[in-house]
């Protein structure tokens, strides 16, 4: 059996879900889950179904094409549908924190993350032994004022020949520019603290611990063209007081930057996210 995943949106109306339903049935295929959402400020319908489709069945593209003319056009469906068994490929961005890109490599080396990772590229050697370790492709691409137009061409140029289809900033401390933004549309995933904007800087941490804040957390969404500001996918926080140290506002949220980055990973990897003016909807 092949499992498909379709995620789709259009403007509310009667009869979405019983056309898709029976559109799946009449082409003999099984559905094992099923999720909907309505927007009712935007009147935006909102659907993820995963379904089983025999072997000796149509094929994926003849499935896609069958749905867009009988169901897609009627509804005007905006519609995604991914082979599950296809693993997407995954780009790793890093500079020299390493607690994240440890995380995600201890995580697909145990199979929690079915991806695929061609190659770990940065803008620092710092952390070439980490990738040897895990033998994974690492690639130096430095990044200097001078340099950065034509340091994002080579790296244009490394994800299209590795055919990646998303990108993690694991700690990649270098603005993304408009135009490999424009190549990855809501497919570039960032994590970082949530002090923003209230404590901005190179020492959020110590900012914060000045200001004897209560709570802190980290921030995992996707990269547009204004900076920290894209659709998030997760967040999370934890408690500190008076007890705690910078040193453990430091390890607190380096735990939570970990924690939050691999949900997020999680949730796109299942295409649980779906993306509509600037927010997100995401599924269980």
């Amino acid at each position: 059996m092949k499992r498909i995943t379709l995620v789709m949106n259009c403007p509310d109306q009667k009869g979405i879900i019983a056309a898709v339903t029976n559109f799946i049935h009449d082409t003999n295929g099984n559905i094992v889950y099923i999720d909907q959402y309505v927007d009712r400020v935007n009147s935006i319908f909102f659907m993820r179904v995963e379904c089983e489709l025999k072997e000796d069945n149509q094929s994926v593209e003849d499935f896609k094409l069958n749905f867009k003319k009988s169901v897609g056009n009627k509804y005007n469906l905006k519609t995604d549908i991914y082979l599950n068994n296809a693993l997407p490929r995954m780009a790793l961005f890093v500079s020299k924190y390493d607690h994240c890109l440890y995380d995600i490599l201890g995580r697909h080396q145990s199979g929690e993350l079915k991806i695929e990772i061609p190659f770990i590229l940065s803008n620092h050697r710092d952390l070439k032994g980490i990738a040897e370790r895990f033998n994974i492709p690492f690639y130096y691409v430095s990044v200097t004022k001078e340099t950065k137009k034509a340091a994002e061409q080579e790296q244009i140029a490394l994800l299209q020949k590795h055919k990646i289809d998303f990108i993690v900033l694991a700690r990649y401390m270098q603005i993304i520019s408009p135009e490999l933004i424009q190549h990855y549309p809501n497919k570039i995933i960032n994590i970082h603290h949530s002090f923003l904007p209230a404590f901005p800087g190179a020492k959020p941490y110590h900012s914060a611990y000045e200001r004897g804040v209560k709570i802190i957390g980290a921030t995992s969404h996707y990269v547009t063209e204004e900076l920290d500001a894209g659709p998030i996918i997760e967040q999370n926080t934890t408690h500190v007081s008076h007890l705690n140290s910078i040193d453990d506002f430091i390890a607190k949220g380096r735990d939570l930057e970990r924690i939050v980055l691999s949900k997020a990973l999680q949730l796109h990897i299942a295409r649980k996210v779906m993306v509509y003016q600037n927010k997100t909807v995401v599924f269980s």
